[in-house]
């Protein structure tokens, strides 16, 4: 369901009321106040909209408008009701080409290139990779990409290339979805970062929820906190590059901006992130040549150098374990062939250590 965007509505009482949004809480929801549970789940709402939100009614739990400070409790039913119909998110059926390197009755397996927008919400109503699935499976009278028992099994960021799983079942949507919960999918990531590692490989573990200062960003919190959701991201370096380097990431858990955020979160944002701060030169000379260079290196490869290179799950219908792999696409492989070349030609005891 499309975010509704609370800061752009009167708060006003006016009658019949439509629901915008809605939540279950978790079976291990801790007590936690309405409006601090609803901004953690609301990216672009701020906390004191929420509040008059509530004041005005339009926050309810199990179907009662409760104020503020109401405590969210396991399985609640939380939903925001506005004085206005939604906006009609209906997935459209859009000729959208589509890299499928696998498809059979039950899923297709993806290979979404940098800039495309996963799902439909906040301004991107057209043109996502679901708008181009249900082009794709037009012709199959069973698959309705408006019903969430069928389609995307798990996303990955407009800027970040690579594999997805799409299931064409509800039966192959919920044993796929249950593999992911169950973490025993395999997932891995190939990201450019700033800055060298002092060991081979290492353990990323903290809490990530949305950043309190700006919600179009993740922030890392401590494991044992009540903020945020547990998150675990086991790295190895691939290549050193002395100023950046060339690491796989594996993720334990998947987290909204997981590897993004862990990587802020240690010092090594990654390479071209404009999010999280990755598009300043952090490492390196101060020479206008270095400089040049690195520029250089933002307009090769203008997103986050974030690409989803392997994914592995159990078939849902053959139980065979399924395994895909991609090749780095070309921006990312011209940036490593860059700082490839700028390391051969240049002394590496001249590089820092980070």
């Amino acid at each position: 369901m499309t975010e509704p965007a609370i800061d752009d509505i009167e708060l006003e009482e006016s009658g019949q009321l439509y629901e915008h949004f809605r939540i279950v809480a978790d079976k291990g929801q801790v007590p936690l106040r309405v409006d601090k549970f609803l901004f953690d789940h609301l990216q672009y709402s701020s906390r004191n909209r929420i509040q008059k939100a509530a004041d005005a009614g339009f926050v309810h739990v199990n179907d009662h408008p409760v104020k503020s400070n109401y405590k969210v409790r396991p399985m609640d039913v939380v939903t925001l009701m506005l004085d206005r119909p939604r906006y009609d998110d209906t997935i459209e059926a859009e000729d959208i080409p589509l890299n499928v390197i696998y498809e059979d009755d039950d899923l297709m397996v993806i290979n979404k290139e940098a800039g495309m927008v996963v799902h439909p919400g906040c301004g991107n109503y057209h043109g996502t990779l679901v708008n181009a699935v249900a082009w794709h499976l037009r012709g199959m009278s069973t698959y309705d990409p408006n019903d969430p028992e069928v389609g995307l099994v798990h996303r990955i960021d407009k800027d970040t290339s690579g594999l997805l799983v799409v299931a064409k079942t509800a039966d192959a949507k919920t044993k796929l979805g249950v593999q992911f919960f169950n973490k025993t999918t395999h997932r891995s990531y190939h990201a450019m970062v700033w800055g060298n590692f002092t060991e081979d490989e290492g353990r990323i573990e903290g809490n990530i929820g949305r950043d309190p200062k700006d919600r179009l960003r993740m922030s890392v919190f401590p494991p044992d906190s009540e903020i945020g959701k547990p998150a675990v991201t086991h790295y190895r370096v691939l290549e050193r590059f002395g100023y950046v380097t060339l690491v796989e990431c594996i993720l334990e858990t998947g987290r909204t901006h997981q590897i993004r955020a862990h990587m802020k979160h240690i010092g090594h944002p990654l390479f071209g992130d404009e999010r999280y701060g990755g598009t300043e030169i952090l490492r390196g000379e101060r020479s206008a040549s270095y400089k040049a260079f690195v520029q250089n290196g933002f307009r090769l490869c203008p997103r986050q150098a974030l690409h989803a290179k392997t994914l592995g799950f159990v078939h849902p219908t053959t139980g065979r374990q399924m395994d895909f792999s991609s090749e780095l696409p070309d921006d990312m492989k011209q940036l490593v062939e860059k700082w490839r070349g700028y390391i051969n030609g240049t002394t590496r005891d001249t590089f820092e250590e980070s």
